[in-house]
């Protein structure tokens, strides 16, 4: 599929991580991916290339992270300059079942939606085009 998106995952499963990286980059050859396996790190990275978001950045976020959780991240995100927040778009991902974390994600107003992990690359893609 032929998306030039850029992609920043936020995860902090050493298994995930790369799994998830490979996944997008075998679905969209053309999709710049960044890693972060922290929520801290990710709000490192947004701030550190703000200025080069361009057409727009989609970020996978986990759901349950240690040290800061996905909904924590989202905490600090509000806070952060309105170019970021204007460029971006955040997808959750979740391997938990329980309903208050999802529907806490989806009353989130930066939350665009929230996937099942594994990351379903499939449904990612209709995501992904129905954004564009």
């Amino acid at each position: 599929m032929d998306i030039k998106q850029k992609i920043l995952i936020i995860d902090d499963s050493q298994i995930d991580l790369p799994v998830s990286a490979l996944l997008l980059k075998n679905k969209f050859q053309n999709a710049e991916i960044h890693m972060a396996s922290s929520a801290a790190s990710g709000l490192e990275w947004l701030l550190k290339h703000q200025h080069q978001l361009g057409q727009g950045l989609v970020i996978l976020l986990d759901v349950r992270m240690p040290d800061m959780d996905g909904f924590e991240f989202l905490n600090a995100y509000e806070l952060l300059p309105e170019e970021i927040k204007s460029n971006t778009r955040i997808i959750m991902l979740s391997s938990t079942l329980d309903p208050f974390d999802i529907q806490k994600a989806h009353n989130n107003k930066y939350v665009k939606t929230v996937l099942n992990k594994p990351l379903p690359v499939s449904d990612l893609a209709n995501l992904l085009s129905d954004m564009q």
